[in-house]
């Protein structure tokens, strides 16, 4: 069978009989198919795949990008069964199937195309299995030894749930800021409501009155409202926000999703795929439709650190809100504290306790926030600047001529011009121009970041600033004679200064970050509006973010 099989190679003197029986032993004993070993001993492909097509009686086939099926065909068929089985359906008509195989006279073979396809007749085409498996993995849209989940389908499918994540955080977000626009209408609520009830206090019912009942209305009416607006943004402070991020590989590894116990998409990566580093690293000899894939698998990295960055993002915003939450119950603390130490034992009483004690409560809330934002913003702005530090895919494209050097200066950049069009790379030029805009997006997302960083301190700083001056204000008005409200008094002075010294040891670096990054930069042009005159009229003013 074996002479018979490869009689072209003996008959043409290529191998003698005594090498083509120590070759099926090796085959034999390392497993490696006899036709792939023969390859790499030298023999001319074109004369095996004559061989088989004579011993077997049907046409030969080699892997070409345009040996494709049906995509409808694909969608029934599991990709690593086939490249096991080693056969593949070019096409599939009513009962007939032509099929690529390798072992085109295995019974097992034969019925499992007869099963899978469900047809009667079966026209072969031969190949060699390494061919057969390129083209398997080629229909499947993937690049050599990755699995499924490296097409571009399943790529852009997570990419579409990460925007949706995105989406969801951006919606925690708005419903946070919200929140914190409650607050400000609850503490001018509650500053009203006290007001007009320390007038009827001091002054009880009198011609104060028509002055105190529409502050005490008023009063009423935004703490209502603050309150309508700040109850949605409690109640999703407690959903998971996810803000994990696995190492990037740049085409090494394959993102992909999986689906937990509650039906939500959880991320994890393959292992490293065989070869998939040398493939990249010959970025130049790579058809159009590998580099797609490759950029496809770059934008899914780039699209899990934005979503990543998106939920420091949030978890700073709720920490931001809860900060607010602190500065409403500081204030009521100092109400009630003021109002009871200043009037005395009555009917009111209740009033300042209720006060103190709700201060309390909301400013141990608050705090809880706090601390969960601060450790989100030590992550988000060490995440920053890994991925900053981080080997990026434009050293790995082109490749890495932006890091040459050489006697010429266009060997030092990549061989793109400014007065380049898209179009000339056709599709493959379309997804390096929706990578590079990728790349970009990532770029904001990290100034984003850095601002939110910045802006979450200086919420310390107003917490802080706030805790102070109630702690000052109470020892200034009066006085020391009490050791225990002194030593009360001082201890939400230090507790406010530490607070300040935290929130300027976050800002201060990351506004210093933030100068470094190119969207920051530039003049700022603002029309000023003289509504005495035409709008065409109107002038406008620079600011420079140098003066």
């Amino acid at each position: 069978m074996l002479k018979k099989k490869f009689n072209r190679l003996l008959r043409r003197r290529i191998l003698s009989e005594d090498e083509l029986g120590s070759f099926a032993r090796e085959s034999a004993s390392s497993g490696i198919a006899l036709e792939e070993l023969l390859l790499r001993k030298g023999v001319a492909k074109h004369e095996i795949l004559f061989c088989l097509s004579e011993f077997y009686g049907f046409p030969f086939v080699e892997y070409d990008e345009s040996v494709i099926a049906s995509y409808f065909i694909t969608l029934r068929l599991d990709m690593e069964k086939l490249k096991q089985s080693l056969w593949f359906p070019r096409s599939v008509r009513q009962e007939r199937a032509e099929v690529i195989a390798y072992l085109p006279d295995d019974q097992r073979v034969i019925d499992d195309i007869k099963k899978t396809l469900d047809v009667q007749h079966i026209d072969f085409i031969v190949a060699l299995p390494s061919d057969i498996i390129r083209i398997i993995e080629h229909n499947f849209d993937v690049n050599p030894w990755f699995p499924f989940a490296g097409g571009r389908t399943p790529l852009a499918r997570v990419r579409t749930y990460f925007a949706y994540r995105r989406s969801t955080y951006a919606h925690y977000r708005t419903l946070f800021a919200k929140g914190r626009t409650g607050l400000a209408f609850i503490r001018t609520g509650v500053s009203f409501i006290i007001i007009a009830l320390l007038f009827l206090r001091v002054f009880g019912i009198g011609i104060f009155t028509v002055l105190e009942a529409p502050l005490l209305v008023a009063g009423i009416i935004m703490l209502y409202d603050g309150l309508k607006w700040y109850f949605p943004a409690r109640k999703i402070a407690k959903k998971p926000i996810d803000s994990s991020c696995t190492e990037p590989s740049w085409g090494a590894c394959v993102l992909k999703e999986s689906m937990n116990s509650e039906g939500d998409p959880v991320f994890n990566r393959s292992g490293v795929v065989m070869g998939a580093e040398a493939l990249r690293a010959g970025w130049e000899n790579l058809s159009p439709v590998m580099r797609r894939r490759f950029l496809a698998s770059d934008r899914t990295d780039m699209a899990e650190e934005r979503t990543s960055l998106a939920g420091h993002r949030t978890k700073l915003a709720r920490a931001r809100t809860g900060l607010a939450f602190t500065r409403t119950g500081v204030a009521f603390i100092g109400l009630g504290i003021g109002l009871l130490r200043e009037f005395h034992t009555s009917r009111w009483t209740i009033l300042d306790v209720s006060l103190i004690v709700a201060g309390l409560l909301m400013s141990a809330e608050g705090f809880y926030w706090y601390l969960g934002g601060r450790r989100s913003g030590i992550d988000s702005f060490k995440s920053v600047i890994a991925a900053v530090n981080k080997e990026s895919i434009w050293d790995k494209v082109f490749p890495l001529r932006h890091n040459r050097t050489g006697p010429k200066k266009d060997n030092a950049s990549p061989p793109v011009r400014a007065s380049h069009l898209p179009g000339i790379w056709a599709t493959t030029g379309l997804a390096l121009e929706r990578t590079v805009l990728a790349d970009r997006r990532c770029v904001m997302a990290r100034l984003r970041s850095v601002m939110a960083v910045t802006r979450t301190g200086l919420a310390f700083v107003r917490t802080g600033m706030s805790i102070t001056a109630v702690g000052a204000g109470l020892m200034v008005y009066f006085g020391e004679a009490s050791v225990g409200w002194t030593l009360f008094n001082i201890i939400l002075i230090v507790l406010g200064l530490a607070l300040i010294a935290d929130g300027y040891y976050w800002a201060i670096p990351a506004k210093r970050m933030r100068a470094q990054y190119p969207y920051c930069n530039g003049d700022m042009e603002i029309t000023f509006p003289d509504y005495g005159v035409p709008t065409n009229k109107w002038g406008t003013v620079i600011f420079n973010q140098n003066e």
